[in-house]
């Protein structure tokens, strides 16, 4: 594959993997803390699930970002019928007790080749790496902790998250953010498409998206390739 000049990764199911414990854990906070519904634990589950995938499709379509306090009420609203009293939930304190869980149940690198190929790719001469990634119930300025712990933060040389930036791949101005991102990092060195390559896992908001910004794209693990291709 060829030696391009700037890396860009999306981040879950890319570079990281969720903890399955955190998932289970975050079930059960919200089961024993907003649970008015009287709702099983099961059901709880299930309507993270369908949240989750209901605000990736919209976000995917719109271009913008549902942001994770939105999501939270989203999610007590339905295990509740709909019927909760939304001034008794304190959106910072439960989004601080979310993030504890998230460094007591960590998510973990993707794969043995992840940290390997980061680097490699790092130590190359006039060559930069950046992450562009969608968000959902674990913001970016969390995200940038847990990739600092797992010594993945380092080799990047900006991150890019859609609860700060106000929108989400595939969208167009979102892959813009990152290349004038790129321009800024390299003090205005100007970089042809065919020299940046975007890697990430979903064909429509990885692929496409980058295809609509005119730079080149691989898809990686939802296809059974390997990170490791981009050394090949």
């Amino acid at each position: 594959m060829n030696n391009y000049q700037h890396y860009s990764f999306d981040l879950w199911l890319t570079l990281i993997r969720s903890n399955p414990s955190f998932k289970r854990e975050r079930t059960k906070f919200f089961f024993d803390h907003f649970n008015q519904g009287k709702k099983s634990l099961e059901e709880v589950e299930r309507i993270f699930r369908r949240i989750d995938l209901l605000t990736n499709a919209i976000n995917e379509k719109t271009g913008g970002n549902i942001d994770t306090d939105t999501l939270h009420l989203m999610v007590i609203s339905e295990i509740n019928d709909h019927q909760y009293d939304f001034e008794t939930v304190d959106l910072a304190a439960l989004y601080n007790e979310m993030e504890a869980l998230v460094f007591q149940y960590r998510p973990v690198v993707y794969c043995s080749a992840t940290v390997g190929v980061l680097r490699t790719l790092h130590q190359r001469q006039d060559c930069t790496l950046s992450l562009l990634s969608n968000t959902a119930f674990i913001k970016g300025r969390t995200l940038r902790k847990v990739l600092q712990d797992l010594e993945l933060g380092q080799y990047l040389h900006f991150q890019l998250y859609s609860d700060e930036t106000g929108m989400s791949k595939p969208n167009p101005d979102m892959f813009r953010l990152m290349l004038d991102a790129i321009a800024t990092t390299r003090n205005g060195e100007v970089i042809q498409p065919q020299q940046i390559i975007h890697i990430g896992d979903n064909v429509k908001a990885d692929i496409l998206g980058a295809t609509e910004a005119g730079i080149h794209s691989l898809l990686v693990n939802s296809n059974n390739q390997c990170i490791s291709s981009l050394l090949n």
